[in-house]
């Protein structure tokens, strides 16, 4: 894979679970299916291209370095975020 970056299954899934975001609604916001993003918690480390790396991080709202594992996961990765201000209805 072309410019790849490793990440922790482990840490995706627990900021998930934190942020309180559904299977469904991630993959969507990503672009993945839930399939592949349900294999990519189970994994201990998942191969992805950086831009999809970047769009998890955006999507949950932590710096791509908390998924890789350069940065710990603090306690405000584990609660839920902002909503979003987006008025048109894109975002969920």
């Amino acid at each position: 894979m072309e410019n790849s970056v490793q990440i922790h299954g482990d840490r995706l899934k627990a900021i998930r679970k934190g942020r309180k975001i559904g299977r469904p609604k991630l993959a969507k916001r990503v672009g993945l299916t839930e399939r592949k993003l349900t294999a990519l918690e189970t994994q201990t480390l998942a191969a992805l291209p950086m831009a999809t790396v970047t769009k998890l991080a955006d999507a949950l709202q932590v710096p791509e370095p908390t998924l890789t594992g350069d940065l710990p996961v603090s306690q405000d990765d584990l609660t839920p975020a902002a909503k979003p201000t987006c008025t048109s209805g894109c975002c969920g």
